[in-house]
C-alpha cells in the first residue's frame, strides 16, 4: 500500500518521493492518519478503505471550495487515489496546536464572519452531495431555507434511521412540520457553509487559525455557529469575533436547537447509545415550541 501512495504522490510532485518516516497520528474515529516524510517535506495521509474514495474526493472538492473564498484557513489538497484495497488522500501537513492554546479564537471568529459574509448563491444546496462524518448528506438546490432543511437534513436523517429500526420521534411527520414551522417565516442569505464545525475541526497552525474536514453547502450561516455550541464549543473571543464583524440576526437563540437537531440525529446514525435519548429530548423540547 505505502508503494503505491509514494508512487501517486511522486507523480504528483514530479519528483521521486522516499517515504522515510512514516508516523501514526491519533484522532478521529473514521479514517487512519498518518504523518509521512522523505527527511524534507512532510504531509498527511488519511487512508479507508476503497469504497470511501467518494468521500475523500468530496473532501477535495469542500476543501478547494473553501480554499478559494480567501477568507478561512484550510489545508492544501494535494492527491487522492486507490491502492488494490484502500483509498486515501494526502493534504500538506500542519503541526496544529488548540486555537484556545494560542490565543487565536478571536481571529478564527472574524475570518468565518468573512466566509459567511458573502453572498453568491440565490439558493440552498451545494452541486455535489458529500458526507457529514460517514453519512451521505444530500444537498439538491431549494429556493425556500426551510424546505431545505426539512427535507435535505432532518427527513433525510429520520429516513436513515427508519431503515435501521430506530425512532426518536413518535410523529416524523408532526416533527417536520415543526422544523417547517420553526423556521418558514426566516429566509436568510445563502451562506457558504464549513458544515461540521464542531471544535475538533478548527485549529491554529503555522500560519494562524485553520478549519478542516468540512461537508460544505450553501445555507443559513447560523448552522455553522449552532455547531460550534454543540460539542465541546469555542471560547467567548470566537464569538466576539464572529460578532464583530457579522453580528448575528434575532431569532438565533431559537432556531439553534433545530440545527443542532440535525447533527444529534447524525450522531444517533453513526453511533446510536446516549444520542437516541439525546435525540428524542431535542426533538420534545421543539415540539413543545413549535406545536
Amino acid at each position: 500500500m505505502w508503494n503505491a501512495i509514494a508512487k501517486q504522490l511522486s507523480d504528483t510532485l514530479q519528483f521521486d518521493f522516499k517515504i522515510l518516516e512514516r508516523m501514526r497520528i491519533s484522532g478521529g474515529n473514521i479514517n487512519e492518519n498518518y504523518e509521512i516524510s522523505d527527511g524534507e517535506q512532510r504531509y498527511f495521509v488519511k487512508i479507508n478503505a476503497s469504497e470511501f474514495l467518494p468521500m475523500f474526493e468530496a473532501e477535495q472538492d469542500n476543501l478547494t471550495t473553501l480554499r478559494n473564498t480567501n477568507t478561512v484557513n484550510v489545508p492544501e489538497f494535494i492527491t487522492l487515489g486507490k491502492t488494490r484495497g484502500n483509498a486515501f488522500i494526502i493534504l500538506n501537513y500542519l503541526p496544529t496546536k488548540s486555537l484556545y492554546q494560542c490565543r487565536n479564537s478571536l481571529e478564527f471568529g472574524e475570518q468565518l464572519a468573512e466566509l459567511h459574509a458573502i453572498h453568491t448563491q440565490l439558493e440552498y444546496g451545494f452541486d455535489n452531495d458529500n458526507y457529514i462524518g460517514t453519512t451521505v448528506q444530500p444537498n439538491r438546490w431549494h429556493k425556500k431555507w426551510a424546505q431545505f432543511f426539512a427535507d435535505q437534513r432532518i427527513a433525510w436523517q429520520l429516513s436513515l434511521l427508519a431503515e435501521k429500526g430506530i425512532r426518536v420521534a413518535q410523529d416524523n411527520d408532526a416533527l417536520l412540520d415543526s422544523v417547517y414551522y420553526g423556521l418558514k417565516n426566516h429566509n436568510p442569505s445563502p451562506s457558504l457553509l464549513h458544515g461540521d464545525l464542531w471544535s475538533g475541526n478548527a485549529a491554529n497552525g503555522p500560519f494562524g487559525p485553520l478549519c478542516f474536514d468540512p461537508a460544505c453547502y450553501y445555507g443559513d450561516r447560523e448552522c455553522d455557529i449552532a455547531m460550534t455550541e454543540l460539542f465541546g464549543g469555542f471560547d467567548s473571543d470566537f464569538y466576539r469575533g464572529y460578532q464583530s464583524v457579522y453580528p448575528l440576526a434575532d431569532g438565533y437563540q431559537r432556531r439553534k436547537s433545530i440545527y443542532n437537531l440535525y447533527h444529534v440525529l447524525n450522531h444517533c446514525n453513526l453511533f446510536g447509545g446516549h444520542y437516541i435519548q439525546q435525540a428524542e429530548q431535542m426533538i420534545d423540547e421543539l415540539m413543545l415550541s413549535y406545536s
